[in-house]
């Protein structure tokens, strides 16, 4: 294998991006880890807004749900975290399929209103103690670490190998999925709903399917948020955690899986570095978004556009 200059920097970027648990503190690894934890979730939603081209401001519900089922299931059955990985996204795709198969068929800004209030009506839900288990204003205390082979996973550098590693496969299966037959369909929807509908995709099975895997991620996402916080509230699912994720998408790249990695670096480790200007975050990210919109649209890190064509084929089947 040929070795180049880029090669060597990316090698040395990711060595030392693994070993920053040596060299930075408590702090910071807890901003790197909400930051890796950020871009698990605005995957997810890349899938949704990103290749299907669905206007969705409501993923903070599906996280929530997660987020909900682990706390419940391990402070009142003490079910081990990490068993409640993959029953928290199951719960939270369920969910998604109940929600948005009514809706799936709205386009543009009717599909962002009606998302909007679904994350709303779960935040109220959650606040009112719906069925007397979600604790109400003061949500769910003392939800375990998760364990491995013994080992309890408590620190923010301990942390870090989780959600690093869970973003790494986030990673791994997303850029195979938008590879694969499925990924492709998506977007021929997203650039030419009529078009695609015309060749005989099924545009609503294929919109619900991306809303149900991407509210399965953000499930899982939520379980691992519950197991690292011991702590959940329903005001970490307001409606500006679905505006955060919708903003990293779009500000990095929307769908593109580097431009939302980067966007979660910029959004939310960014801010951190220039945290004595508190006061005027907002300020600076409403002028930052009102920049892309006018002149880069497509984000930081658009999307490469791919290019098909069609292999000639000989009289004897051989391609040419």
């Amino acid at each position: 294998m040929k070795i180049t200059k880029r090669s060597i920097i990316y090698g040395i970027i990711s060595a030392g991006f693994i070993l920053s648990p040596l060299y930075l503190n408590a702090y910071w690894m807890d901003v790197l880890n909400n930051v890796g934890l950020y871009a698990i979730l605005a995957l997810s939603l890349n899938l949704i807004l990103g290749h299907a081209g669905l206007f969705h401001m409501g993923h903070a519900a599906f996280y929530a749900v997660g987020a909900y089922t682990t706390a419940i299931l391990n402070t009142v059955y003490h079910i081990p975290i990490l068993w409640l990985l993959p029953l928290s996204g199951i719960t939270a795709g369920i969910f998604a399929l109940i929600v948005a198969r009514p809706i799936i068929h709205l386009r543009g800004d009717y599909l962002l209103i009606v998302t909007i209030g679904f994350v709303e009506i779960v935040r109220i839900a959650l606040v009112n103690n719906i069925f007397g288990i979600t604790g109400g204003s003061n949500g769910i205390f003392g939800i375990s670490r998760p364990e491995i082979f013994g080992f309890r996973i408590r620190r923010p550098n301990e942390f870090f190998y989780l959600i690093w590693i869970f973003a790494a496969i986030t990673v791994f299966l997303f850029y195979r999925l938008e590879h694969s037959r499925f990924g492709r369909a998506l977007n021929f929807i997203r650039e030419d709903e009529v078009a695609a509908e015309g060749s005989g995709i099924n545009i609503s099975r294929y919109k619900l399917t991306a809303f149900v895997i991407g509210a399965f991620w953000a499930g899982m996402a939520g379980n691992i948020y519950a197991s690292k916080m011991t702590i959940i509230a329903p005001e970490s699912f307001s409606f500006w955690e679905s505006v955060v994720l919708f903003m990293i998408v779009i500000l990095g790249g929307s769908g593109s899986i580097p431009g939302v990695i980067l966007g979660s670096f910029i959004v939310i480790g960014l801010p951190e570095i220039f945290r004595e200007f508190a006061s005027a975050r907002m300020l600076i990210f409403g002028a930052v978004m009102v920049f892309m919109m006018i002149f880069r649209t497509e984000g930081i890190l658009p999307q490469r556009p791919r290019r098909y064509c069609l292999d000639d084929v000989s009289e004897t089947g051989d391609r040419i």
